[in-house]
C-alpha cells in the first residue's frame, strides 16, 4: 500500500508558477518542503507579483500561507525580475534580489515554461 504524507498531499496541489497577468514585476523562487518526519519531499515555485515593492513582501505572504497548519516550510532561494507580455506570449526571466540573491532563472524558466507553453520565456543575468 503506497501512503502519501499530508505536506505531499498539499505540495501536490500547490501551482508552481503565479505570476501577474502583465508588466515588470519582482518575483521569487521558493522552496516548499515538509516538516514532517521521514518525509524529504520538496518542490519549487515561482511567484511575481507587481504590488511588492521588495522581493520580501512576496515571500512572507506566501510563505505565511503556505506555513499555516505547521505541516510545510519555506525558503527563498533567490529573486529577481520578470517582463511579462501577454500580447506577444513572451516571459523574460533577469536579474537579482538585493535581500535574497539571484535566482536560478533556468529552473523558474521551467516553472513558467509548464504554465505558460505557449510563451517564449528567456532568461539572462543582466539587469537588476
Amino acid at each position: 500500500m503506497c501512503t502519501q504524507t499530508k505536506a505531499a498531499a498539499l505540495m501536490a496541489n500547490i501551482p508552481q508558477a503565479e505570476i501577474d497577468p502583465t508588466g515588470v514585476f519582482k518575483y521569487v523562487l521558493i522552496r516548499v518542503h515538509s516538516k514532517e518526519e521521514g518525509d524529504d519531499s520538496e518542490i519549487d515555485i515561482v511567484r511575481g507579483y507587481s504590488w511588492a515593492e521588495y522581493h520580501a513582501d512576496i515571500y512572507d505572504k506566501v510563505s505565511e500561507k503556505l506555513e499555516k497548519g505547521g505541516v510545510l516550510d519555506c525558503e527563498c532561494v533567490g529573486g529577481g525580475r520578470i517582463k511579462h507580455e501577454p500580447a506577444a506570449k513572451k516571459i523574460h526571466i533577469y536579474g537579482y534580489s538585493m535581500g535574497f540573491g539571484r535566482a536560478n532563472h533556468s529552473v523558474s524558466m521551467e516553472k513558467l515554461k509548464a504554465r505558460y507553453p505557449q510563451y517564449e520565456v528567456t532568461w539572462d543575468n543582466e539587469g537588476y
